[in-house]
């Protein structure tokens, strides 16, 4: 999300991350990342639970897809950051609107399944936020 933070400042909107550790955590995060946009804390899981995520098991870890999706990220650059409280825990993604609106929902069903930045991107596009 890094690499498209200034395409969705463009499009009137702005990206955040919920992460499950403490500060210290968060500020390593960062450091490694090199993100620039809010990293909020969910230490207790409070948002996660409200919002229906699932966790994951080790079995997750050798399914084809989440191998697949390891394999794409190592060959983009990517590395395994510092396992966080919860490793199992698996995440989403959300494009939220004024008006208490949704304009796009994804809840990662194994470790590896993303949205992909350009659909977050285009959801925004086409849903009208800029200008809000």
């Amino acid at each position: 999300m890094r690499d498209y933070e200034a395409h969705f400042k463009e499009a009137g909107a702005q990206i955040a991350a919920v992460g499950l550790g403490d500060f210290t955590y968060a500020n390593l995060f960062r450091e490694e990342t090199g993100i620039s946009f809010p990293l909020l804390l969910d230490e207790k899981r409070i948002a996660y639970k409200a919002a229906g995520l699932k966790t994951g098991n080790i079995l997750h870890t050798l399914r084809r897809d989440n191998s697949e999706a390891r394999a794409r990220a190592r060959a983009a650059g990517h590395r395994q950051h510092r396992l966080g409280q919860n490793p199992f825990q698996l995440g989403a993604s959300f494009v939220f609107a004024p008006g208490n609106r949704d304009l796009y929902v994804h809840l990662n069903r194994t470790f590896g399944d993303n949205a992909s930045p350009e659909t977050l991107l285009a959801a925004v596009r086409n849903k009208g936020i800029a200008g809000e």
